[in-house]
């Protein structure tokens, strides 16, 4: 990869499930508009999956395939560094640190955290690793001395957070971290369950969710039984059309019109003659993606991960050099 002098982002998903499409929506088709100006870092967090309890070999898989999404949606291993968390050493090592300087109640605050705890089926409570998720989270953004991290409307809590660990340390030990800010995506950046638009789309609940590696045909049938609402009129409202205003943000996601230019479409259509488009639109997609995905080799995945963990590796260690000193440690 050439030097490139572009502001830092870094970003990474879990390889603990099959990703969706709001997936793509929400974070890969945003990292594709942002490698054109930022210098992008995006990893597999596979420290982050095993919090909860994984197979080995199918995290294994997961993770390649992962990596293989990133590149048949269109990253380029040329703009962006693509590696596994767990080749870096560093980002374990400032989690660490940066345990000594949270607060247990800043973690205990974390929505994700709490929503695990009230959980009735959680007898045996939460693990540490959920309770500790969020500062290994920090690390991951601060060993790269990202300026900014692209983040969902759910996610904002997790980035404040790292802002506040940044500015700590820098206030405690002397300036070493950028603070780094979010970049919430405008539209798209919360996709919704397709039956039921109260809930985000997630895999924990098939019928309502459009895989990347579903079949089209499947998909097709989904969005075809979509809910939306009593009334006929496409018009995108989130407060009070918000079945159909989800299903209007997955059409502008996934085509070149805005929602403006989607209401104006369909002004004297049906509900039934926007599905049917939507749906065609949804299987397009996938069978496109899944054609490029299943011509990217192992071997090509195991090389862009090798290559990239030596880059993030010496950035890494960069910082950890200057955290090191900066504690008195080194």
């Amino acid at each position: 990869m050439k030097p490139i002098n572009k502001p830092l982002l870094v970003s990474g998903i879990k390889p603990s499930g099959d990703l969706h499409i709001g997936n793509y929506i929400g974070a890969l088709s945003q990292w594709l508009s942002l490698q054109e100006d930022y210098q992008c870092y995006i990893f597999l967090a596979d420290y982050h999956a095993i919090t909860v309890h994984q197979e080995p070999e199918i995290l294994r898989k997961r993770g390649l395939d992962i990596i293989r999404t990133y590149l048949a949606v269109g990253l380029d291993p040329e703009r962006c560094v693509m590696f596994r968390q767990s080749d870096v050493p560093g980002h374990t090592e400032l989690g660490w640190i940066l345990n000594t300087i949270a607060k247990v109640s800043e973690l205990e605050k974390m929505t994700q955290y709490k929503d695990y705890v009230k959980k009735e089926d959680n007898k045996e409570g939460p693990g540490a690793g959920l309770l500790n998720y969020p500062t290994l989270m920090a690390a991951d953004v601060l060993l790269y001395n990202a300026e900014v991290v692209p983040v969902g409307e759910d996610q904002t809590q997790h980035n404040e957070l790292t802002r506040t660990l940044a500015r700590r340390f820098n206030t405690l030990y002397g300036e070493t971290f950028t603070v780094p800010k979010s970049l919430i995506k405008e539209s798209g950046a919360r996709i919704m369950q397709i039956n039921d638009p109260a809930k985000k789309m997630s895999k924990s609940d098939p019928a309502g969710c459009i895989f990347m590696n579903e079949d089209p045909l499947s998909a097709h049938k989904k969005i075809k039984k979509a809910v939306t609402d009593s009334e006929t009129r496409v018009l995108y409202n989130r407060e009070m059309k918000a079945a159909i205003s989800n299903l209007i943000e997955i059409y502008s996601s996934l085509s070149s019109k805005n929602i403006q230019e989607i209401e104006m479409l369909y002004e004297h259509k049906s509900y039934g003659e926007f599905k049917e488009d939507l749906a065609n639109i949804v299987a397009a997609f996938l069978e496109n993606f899944q054609n490029r995905f299943d011509a990217i080799t192992d071997d090509e995945v195991h090389t862009i991960l090798n290559d990239g963990a030596i880059i993030a590796r010496a950035k890494a260690e960069e910082t950890m050099k200057l955290v090191k000193k900066n504690l008195g440690i080194n």
